[in-house]
């Protein structure tokens, strides 16, 4: 027989309560080590940057031509006694840059160019490894974070392909009448290197948030802001890849003067009609005018950009579009005195490195238009 429940007394009372809501269900199944797989990136990032300037510098100093095999794995020894040396001597005295350029060279001058390629590939061979190490460690103890697995061996493939690619670009100064490789495929060289720099940057900081707080902060994204850096982001890449087909056919030796190209708002040769469509990739005055109109309607764009996230309401996103805005700023003026000075090598890898800091913040400020970071409202 039930007895009766005063009015005050609660419904339940003296059973056992309902447990209440647990949060952050999203992130209490497997997380996967996200720490260790973003130091691993991180890892990788320096790795790739450090490579972008060797390569820079290999350029620089016509060393990219010196090794005329491509060899991925035995390629890694280098020649161990002087019969092996007078071999790839041998062999690099066969092509149409020692005998247009270099003819006469020593042995002693050919092992510093020969070094410097050498180098170049070690360091690709040791970032190969550092990635399959990585991957297939985390893989094997089922420390990836869920969904990553597809991301991680996308970098593999892209890595693998710029192996590729770069042995393509090299096989076309080894043949033929030409001093230097083809500066369209030196371009898709240096292309495909910061297109692996932008995913792994953008997984770094997607790594360093939450999953959920990810999915919160999406909630809040300016559309707007997003698109702008969208395509500032990609005119940012047009522009890199232009300043290849610059540095490709040494371009930027060739008008020394600014604003102006030797006395005139266009080149003398600024187009050579038996070349057609090549003009982009064979005339220096052609592509060195291509590049800096370019320049400048990138800092108009990015003006643009910076004016609209004023507007924003998410003050670290403002502030992060700022400092990318700085920085084009600081490469446009770097580029002017790369003119100016001839090309010098010390400003022309400095012109190439602030290109990837400027790549990075450009990515950065996107990122954050698409997952702002939370803010007091008092500010």
């Amino acid at each position: 027989m039930s007895t009766k429940r005063g009015i005050f007394e609660e419904v339940g009372e003296g059973t056992a309560k309902a447990q209440p809501p647990k949060g952050g269900m999203i992130d209490a199944g497997r997380r996967g080590a996200r720490g260790a797989v973003r130091i691993w990136l991180m890892i990788l990032f320096a790795l790739v940057v450090v490579m972008i300037a060797v390569g820079g510098l290999t350029r620089l100093t016509d060393s990219g031509l010196s090794i005329t095999e491509w060899r991925p794995v035995t390629g890694a020894l280098p020649p161990m006694d002087a019969a092996e040396w007078e071999s790839e001597f041998e062999k690099y005295r066969a092509i149409p840059e020692y005998q247009l350029q270099n003819k006469g060279m020593s042995l002693s001058e050919f092992k510093v160019i020969y070094w410097w390629e050498w180098g170049h590939r070690q360091l690709g061979r040791v970032i190969g490894l550092v990635w399959a190490l990585g991957f297939v460690g985390f893989l094997v103890t089922k420390k990836n974070p869920p969904g990553w697995t597809g991301r991680l061996l996308l970098l593999g493939a892209l890595g693998g392909a710029q192996g590729a690619i770069g042995w393509w670009m090299v096989s076309s100064g080894l043949t033929g009448e030409m001093l230097d490789v083809a500066s369209y495929r030196l371009a898709t060289h240096l292309g495909l290197a910061f297109v692996i720099l932008g995913f792994i940057a953008w997984y770094v900081m997607a790594l360093g948030r939450e999953k959920r707080e990810l999915m919160q902060a999406r909630r809040s994204k300016d559309r707007k802001l997003f698109g702008m850096t969208t395509g500032l982001m990609h005119f940012a890449f047009l522009q890199i890849l232009l300043g290849a087909l610059v540095a490709g056919i040494d371009a930027g030796r060739s008008y020394t003067d600014w604003p102006l190209m030797a006395g005139g708002v266009l080149p003398p040769d600024f187009w050579i009609a038996e070349l057609g469509w090549r003009n982009l990739f064979e005339n220096p005055g052609f592509v060195q005018f291509v590049h800096r109109v370019t320049g400048y309607l990138l800092i108009l764009y990015a003006f643009a950009v910076w004016l609209n996230s004023r507007k924003s309401a998410h003050r670290i996103t403002a502030g992060a579009v700022t400092v990318a805005f700085m920085a084009l700023i600081l490469q446009i003026v770097l580029g002017i005195m790369t003119v100016l000075y001839i090309a010098p090598w010390h400003l022309a890898i400095l012109h190439q490195f602030t290109a990837v800091v400027l790549w990075v913040l450009i990515l950065r400020a996107r990122f954050l238009s698409l997952y702002p970071r939370a803010q007091s409202v008092r500010g």
